[in-house]
């Protein structure tokens, strides 16, 4: 007898009202930033995640990396400068920005919602 195993797939995630949400880890600090991201629409999943500190700080974009599912993490080694936006690409390549969304004077364990959502 043999037993067929249905594949399983990511569907698309539907959360109508709600926008993005950013939890800021128990465990970040000046130097260290780590965020699950939550209530994101579409292909329920993310390809990638950047951060941008304060005005640039003349760097740009700054790839964040996956830590475990739905958690991002960025290990600076300098000291962070909040306010932080984040840019969010979808499993099919589709951006989305949240600028600003984690303020200056951030708490680790805290939420930050965002005004966008795919």
């Amino acid at each position: 007898m043999s037993m067929r195993v249905a594949a399983c797939c990511r569907v698309p995630c539907n959360w109508p009202g709600m926008d993005i949400a950013f939890k800021v880890d128990a465990g970040s600090n000046s130097y260290y930033l780590a965020m699950l991201i939550e209530y994101e629409d579409g292909d329920g999943d993310l390809s990638s995640v950047e951060l941008m500190q304060s005005g640039g700080n003349g760097a740009g974009w700054t790839k964040m990396d996956r830590s475990w599912g739905a958690v991002w993490r960025y290990n600076s080694g300098g000291m962070l400068q909040a306010p932080f936006s984040v840019r969010l690409t979808s499993s099919s390549g589709k951006p989305l920005v949240a600028s600003n969304v984690i303020p200056a004077g951030w708490k680790p364990g805290s939420t930050y919602r965002s005004v966008v959502n795919y």
